[in-house]
């Protein structure tokens, strides 16, 4: 009776599937080829959506579901040790930034992520503040974590690296690496002949600090541009940015220290978006208004450059799509697949974004005297 009972109970169970029973994962971890057979998915397809190459390899959503509900339910993890053992790698990228707040880093940070999320990379990111001890302990520590490649944002790095190295705004060349820039010559004639077309000959500038890689590049740039367009710059009426501090608060400290000068001039041209609207804030200080007394035009297109009061005029640095191509370059390098030379620059281009902060000069240069 009992055996009868037996073979009905197995009977009925076979009856109710065609697929293999669930795994029994009880005190154990499962193996994807359990998974595989139980959602009746090749191991490669259910791999790819575990380890977040489903959207490249087009990967219904439906299956994506699936698998990940499954993999839940039977607490499924991928194996990341033996992936690496098996390819030689650690899915693993560093990268280096200057600080982390609103502005210049985020947003290539965004794009950077866009790329590794889509590739199923983990990355970890180090801000280094520009000190020089870190400069030179982060890399030796990313290293040390056996990453597979490192993006360096506005940082310098040795050419001593060992691992495949990428950089965003990395005008120090180095020849074991690629730089994306921009093209700063571009960038300075746009913003330069934008400012002449609206009548302004007296314009000050606000530099970028001494460490970051684009300043002196982007000066050059501006100095060439202006002697060919016939726009003398005035040495009373130039101030650069010194605290290394994130946010508006160095470029309102320059254009107090521009505005302490009592030189005439009817526009400012700022090395970032942050510290334009420092300067903003600086010149409302002063008893003077943006644009009617005094244009300004910013650099990079930021996020809250659109929501700015007013609405700031800027040469867009396309930084989210220079994250991007840094880490789909710094992944074809870790891959080997040839279309990139150490050494090379992948250069992008710059866009006149017009908004209020800017206006005709009006022939009144403001009395700078009670400022």
């Amino acid at each position: 009776m009992k055996k009868s009972d037996n073979s009905r109970s197995k009977s009925t169970g076979t009856a109710s599937s065609n697929r293999p029973a669930k795994p029994n994962s009880a005190g154990k971890t499962i193996a994807l080829k359990e998974l595989s057979a139980y959602l009746g998915l090749s191991q490669s397809t259910v791999s790819r959506v575990i380890n977040g190459g489903a959207t490249a390899h087009r990967i219904a959503e439906s299956t994506q579901r699936r698998v990940l509900e499954a993999a839940a339910a039977f607490g499924y993890e991928a194996n990341i040790i033996a992936r690496s053992l098996r390819q030689k790698r650690t899915f693993t990228v560093g990268v280096l930034v200057p600080e982390i707040s609103e502005g210049y880093s985020t947003a290539v940070l965004g794009g950077i992520e866009d790329a590794l999320l889509k590739e199923g990379l983990f990355y970890f990111v180090a801000s280094h503040r520009h000190h020089e001890e870190l400069l030179e302990a982060y890399p030796r520590l990313m290293i040390s974590r056996a990453v597979d490649g490192i993006i360096a944002v506005d940082t310098k790095v040795s050419e001593d690296i060992r691992v495949p190295v990428v950089a965003v705004s990395g005008h120090w060349h180095n020849q074991n690496a690629i730089s994306v820039e921009l093209d700063h010559m571009q960038a300075a004639r746009q913003a330069l002949e934008h400012l002449q077309k609206l009548g302004h000959q007296r314009i000050a500038f606000i530099k970028g600090q001494a460490f970051s890689s684009d300043t002196s590049r982007r000066w050059r740039a501006i100095r060439e541009t202006a002697k060919q367009l016939g726009i003398v710059i005035h040495s009373d009426l130039i101030v650069q940015l010194l605290s290394p501090e994130p946010g508006p608060d160095p470029g309102y400290q320059a254009t107090q220290e521009l505005l302490s000068r009592k030189c005439p001039f009817s526009a400012i041209f700022s090395f970032n978006d942050v510290s334009a609207i420092g300067a903003i804030t600086a010149l409302r200080e002063a008893g003077l208004q943006v644009p009617r007394d005094i244009t300004i035009d910013g650099f990079d297109e930021v996020m809250f450059a659109a929501t700015s009061h007013p609405p700031l005029t800027t040469v867009r640095q396309p930084l989210r799509q220079m994250g991007q191509m840094a880490a789909s370059t710094l992944l074809g390098l870790i891959q080997g697949d040839g279309s990139h030379v150490p050494g090379s620059v992948i250069t992008v281009y710059p866009e006149l974004i017009l908004r209020k902060s800017t206006s005709r000069f009006t022939h009144c240069t403001p009395d700078l005297t009670r400022a």
